[in-house]
């Protein structure tokens, strides 16, 4: 089981058994912080009583180790190791306490001896993944599901409903798992196993409490130096490793920040590595080299070409367990792979958004919504059918708009997708409705479980008095630690790389909450406040530009050079032998793709990373 996860932690394997009690333990070492022997792991407690298995980075275990001393407690330190510290912690202040007290990504597994008690916990934003479920008589857990189906008495059989999640997102979110009795640990919770069963989740640090707590009324000259001081001090502390570090840069206010913030605390030039690709309208690599040259850092960058990006696409099914069709997965992984030629530990600038209104759908979601709220459900649909119409007759006209097509073709998806909230017969729009990738997900479904109709569909957009407010709330439970932080983390530890992210810093986050919104947006300005605290490092006209991200050209690929896979992949007979998608229903997809009636291709691909997974996975097809 261990093996399976080799490229998770290439530097050391080890290994802890209780046969009598039929309790197993294994880690994979990826060494950071004490790179001796004293940081081996299964690590057991000096009282003999506990054993941990943990994966991740306690970034404040300095102080908390000084914490122990101060309280007088007798203790033999063997190493400098943040295990080790988490590991004592455990034993003098208990599970809960601790957790509470941990600053870090994490996700670890604590064996009790005393009790016969095994104890699972996973960090506050859910950086670092954790499942757990039964194989068989056995409770089994671990970092990726490559381990767990390495058990004897694995099935793997395929979760219907986990399968309509994954249309509806693109990924599949916490606690669901594809496959049928296993779970994600949900991030900011515990939970606790006796005789092989687990208990209910446990929650040690409530999102919901702290969305809801009042907001400052200070000042914005004193928030934006307040938020500096915090970003700081969260890079500072992420910046502790004692081996080679760097930072993903892309060329955006996230990013840059964080390079930026890096390289003033630095005491010589911080590698700095960003990728770009050869079509123009996705490339933002002159950009990022502008900015290293501007902050001095060492820079390294990789220009894609379509082949570089084909090698990898047949790969994705192996690093990722579980279907995902984030696109950005794919640079994202080639930009760790080039980054771990040079450094073992990076820092990125994910998570920003969700906490300082960076998406442009939250604005745009918030003006469609407002207008909807003035015309009837029946005018609704009629002015939806008649702008279809005139959108499909002029969709070559828009093409020869001023804006870089770039721009074009998100405004006629956007215009496409708003159509589709239009048209639902309803009054009340509701986040899913905001965010499906697909109108009707269960449509796709070649064999539809009961009672899954109205499952995680329903959540409404009233929880805060501004909606944006609350999409980024919901952004923050659901798409953050299911894409965002499944896609760096897979992409990273795939080739045994760390990133650390200083944005999900949980006292950054609380701090966050309590802004006003009036400083995250202003004069239509997302991240105002961030750029605000940007403009002490950077001149303006080095970030100031439309937020592209790690965007590839996904639609021309399916239509061109990918064309071929596309073919195979989605072939009808197959779809069928496999019984698990409606072959009609991709059918239509493509078909109104290909006429230009609708703009699928996003749609189309997280068919084809289903498609690529289940090969992957050597699902045994069952003629329906």
């Amino acid at each position: 089981m261990a093996d399976r996860i080799a490229h998770r932690g290439p530097d050391a394997c080890g290994t802890w058994v209780d046969a009598n009690k039929g309790v197993a333990l294994a880690h994979q070492r990826l060494a950071i912080v004490d790179q001796s022997n004293a940081g081996i792991q299964p690590m057991q407690s000096q009282n003999q009583r506990f054993i941990i298995v943990f994966n991740g980075e306690i970034y404040n275990h300095i102080s908390l180790r000084n914490d122990i001393i101060s309280a007088g407690w007798p203790y033999s330190w063997r190493g400098h190791s943040d295990t080790e510290t988490l590991l004592a912690a455990l034993q003098l202040w208990g599970l809960v306490d601790t957790l509470k007290r941990l600053k870090g990504m994490f996700a670890f597994a604590l064996w009790d001896q005393k009790t016969d008690r095994l104890f699972l916990a996973r960090d506050r934003i859910g950086e670092k993944p954790l499942y757990f479920g039964k194989a068989g008589k056995s409770f089994v857990f671990g970092s990726e599901l490559k381990a767990l189906k390495t058990h004897p008495e694995w099935v793997g059989e395929i979760d219907q409903t986990a399968l309509i999640l994954y249309l509806r997102h693109g990924y599949i979110p916490d606690p669901h798992c594809i496959y049928q009795g296993m779970n994600k640990l949900k991030p900011g919770h515990w939970i606790e196993v006796v005789d092989g069963i687990s208990g209910k989740p446990n929650c040690y640090w409530d999102f919901n409490a702290i969305a809801a707590s009042k907001r400052t009324t200070s000042k914005p000259l004193v928030l934006i130096n307040e938020l500096e001081q915090r970003l700081k001090t969260s890079v500072a502390l992420q910046m502790q490793s004692d081996v080679q570090i760097g930072t993903f840069l892309s060329g955006g206010v996230d990013s840059s920040l964080v390079a930026s913030l890096m390289q003033a605390q630095a005491s010589q030039p911080v590698k700095s590595f960003t990728i770009g690709f050869e079509a123009k309208n996705f490339n933002e690599a002159n950009e990022a080299k502008a900015i290293a040259r501007y902050l001095g850092t060492d820079h390294t960058e990789l220009i894609l070409t379509e082949e570089d990006v084909f090698e990898v696409i047949p790969k994705l099914g192996k690093v990722w367990d579980e279907p995902f069709s984030d696109s950005s997965q794919i640079p994202t992984l080639l930009l760790s792979q080039m980054a771990r030629n040079h450094v073992k530990v990076a820092l990125t600038g994910d998570g920003a958004d969700e906490f300082f209104c960076g998406y442009s759908r939250y604005q745009h979601n918030r003006t469609l919504l407002n207008i909807l709220e003035y015309i009837p459900i029946p005018a609704r649909r009629r002015l939806a059918s008649g702008l279809r119409d005139l959108t499909f007759s002029r969709e070559e006209e828009l093409d020869k708009q001023h804006l870089p097509k770039f721009l074009a073709c998100k405004s006629r998806d956007k215009i496409h997708r708003s159509l589709d909230i239009l048209e639902l017969p309803k009054k009340d729009i509701n986040y899913m409705d905001l965010i499906s990738l697909f109108p009707n997900p269960n449509s796709f479904i070649f064999c539809q479980p009961e009672g899954m109709a109205s499952q995680n569909t329903h959540i409404a957009l009233t929880k805060f008095q501004d909606v944006r407010e609350t999409m980024m709330f919901m952004d923050t439970c659901t798409y953050l630690p299911g894409d965002i932080l499944t896609k760096v983390d897979r992409s990273a530890m795939s080739v045994g790389l760390e990133t650390r992210l200083p944005f999900l810093d949980h006292e950054l986050i609380e701090y966050a909450w309590r802004l006003p919104f009036h400083v995250k947006v202003k004069n239509g300005q997302p991240k105002w406040i961030l750029r605000e605290v940007l403009k002490k490092y950077l001149p303006l006209g080095l970030f100031d530009r439309p937020k592209k991200g790690f965007s590839v050209p996904i639609e021309a690929w399916l239509a061109g050079p990918l064309l071929d896979w596309v073919e195979a992949m989605l072939d009808p007979h197959k779809i069928r032998q496999q019984g698990f998608l409606n072959a009609e229903a991709v059918g239509d997809l493509l078909r109104q793709h290909r006429s230009g009636q609708r703009r699928w291709h996003n749609q189309i691909w997280t068919i084809l990373m289903f498609q690529a997974w289940l090969e992957n996975e050597h699902i045994v097809e069952k003629t329906p």
